[in-house]
């Protein structure tokens, strides 16, 4: 059962429990005062014919049964609107009644009362009239009980009883309607938001990530209707990175693979010559070499690897030291090699202290240099500059080379991505180094920054953020 329809029944149930009660309560106790009324109109006939027959007595203390009978017969002849039937007897005669039929309602009643007791009971005749049946006990002067009741109809007040009950269950009816449209209508705006949620929820299950809810109110329903949005969002963030994560994972075995084939064939190709004794001296020198030097470059291939995975796997900790001492030494160690390439290369370094990893800070530097050498083909400058931070460090790397193409530029720190793939096989890249470099910034909090000069060349930022001493 759909939760709409439950708020209904449950608005329905309420009504007619709360209704129910209250009119019936309202109903019963307008019948109850009206009864009360009756009572104190009856009873005060009753006191007054009890008056008037003591009064006469007062005056004539030896009046007979006539003469009861005929005072009787005068005061009926006054007062015979003031009830339907009316009898005074004794406990062994009649005196006086009038309208012997609905007198005999005077049998009816449970007991005759006591001396100075006064009974009301009520009394349905077949016919559906009411009658309210008043009797009352009296000790005259011989001692004798007289007893008088008197009957007063009140078949009206049952029949306004009956209106109302019936007047009652029609608004009832009515009201039970209207409530039952109004609750199934106001559930259904409320029920509206959680039909909205579980649309966009089984959207979402179907692939539809993109998928949210209109918010529109502030209430409970509003908030659980911002925090899905909200797991939506990060839901849908967290798919797009997996599913950047799977092709960058595909792209890394695909270039890997493609990496590994060449040398592999090669191998195998020389391995198979060797193996039949096919080769000259000279050729088997050259196959021989040609297998060390494919075999050293695998080698260096599958540690360039297996310190990309190590990095992206462990927290190393950081120590104080002053990155002007890394690349001062940088600078003096690789000056020869350099020169030797018709490279010159220098640094400007600010002073201070931060917290580094010493080792990898260095293999960073070092695979950036190695890079700006590369794109330079006929000699050139390589300058490092250091700007201490409130944070850590900022290096910059910049040559005076040919440059990064704009395309490559967003793709550099991908695993064997390379900007110009024959001339960095040439020079026995990877297309590693950079991506090295990313996970080394990583670990220092910082980030990794690559463009062009407006002159010529390319530079590198590389923030190391892991804090200062």
């Amino acid at each position: 059962m759909k939760f709409r329809f439950k708020i209904t029944l449950c608005m329905l149930a309420l009504l007619s429990m709360l209704f129910g009660i209250g009119g019936s309560l309202l109903i019963c106790e307008s019948f109850a005062d009206s009864l009360k009324r009756e009572k104190d109109a009856a009873f005060g006939v009753y006191q007054m014919v009890w008056s008037t027959l003591q009064i006469v007595n007062g005056l004539d203390p030896y009046l007979d049964s006539e003469a009861i009978k005929e005072t009787m017969e005068q005061l009926c002849e006054q007062k015979s609107s003031a009830w339907s039937a009316l009898q005074l007897r004794t406990d062994t005669e009649i005196l006086y009644e009038t309208n012997p039929v609905k007198a005999s309602y005077f049998t009816n009643q449970p007991r005759l009362p006591h001396s100075e007791e006064c009974l009301f009971f009520t009394i349905e005749n077949k016919e559906g009239g009411a009658f309210l049946i008043l009797t009352g006990a009296m000790t005259a002067n011989d001692d004798e009980i007289l007893y008088l009741s008197t009957a007063h109809d009140i078949s009206a007040l049952y029949a306004m009883r009956q209106i109302q009950q019936r007047t009652y269950l029609q608004v009832f009816f009515v009201l039970l309607l209207l409530c039952a449209g109004l609750s199934y209508t106001v559930a259904k705006l409320l029920t509206a938001p959680l039909q909205a949620l579980s649309q966009a929820s089984r959207a979402i299950a179907s692939g539809q990530l993109a998928s949210r809810v209109l918010v529109c109110s502030e209430d409970e329903v509003g908030m659980v209707s911002t925090d899905f949005n909200a797991m939506a969002e990060q839901l849908e963030d967290k798919i797009a990175e997996l599913n950047e994560a799977l092709e960058r994972q595909e792209q890394f075995v695909g270039s890997f693979a493609h990496e590994m084939k060449t040398p592999m064939t090669s191998l195998i190709g020389y391995a198979e010559l060797l193996q039949n004794g096919l080769l000259t001296q000279a050729e088997q020198s050259e196959a021989t070499y040609y297998i060390y030097a494919e075999g050293k470059r695998l080698e260096k291939l599958s540690r360039k690897l297996l310190q990309l995975l190590v990095l992206k796997h462990k927290d190393l900790p950081l120590v104080p030291l002053r990155p002007a001492d890394l690349l001062e030494g940088l600078v003096e160690r690789l000056r020869p090699l350099c020169a030797a390439k018709q490279i010159t290369i220098s640094c400007e370094c600010q002073d201070g202290q931060c917290y580094l990893e010493p080792d990898l800070v260095w293999s960073m530097l070092l695979n950036l240099a190695d890079n700006a050498q590369k794109a330079m083909e006929h000699g050139g400058h390589i300058h490092f500059k250091l700007e201490m931070l409130e944070d850590g460090c900022r290096i910059y790397v910049l040559d005076n080379g040919r440059g990064i193409p704009e395309e490559a530029l967003i793709h550099l720190t991908e695993a064997f991505y390379r900007a110009d793939k024959a001339r960095s096989r040439e020079q026995g890249g990877f297309g590693l180094g950079l991506a090295l470099c990313q996970e080394i910034v990583k670990l220092h909090n910082g980030s990794l920054q690559f463009g062009n000069q407006a002159k010529r060349g390319a530079y590198v930022i590389a923030e190391l953020k892991g804090g200062r001493v």
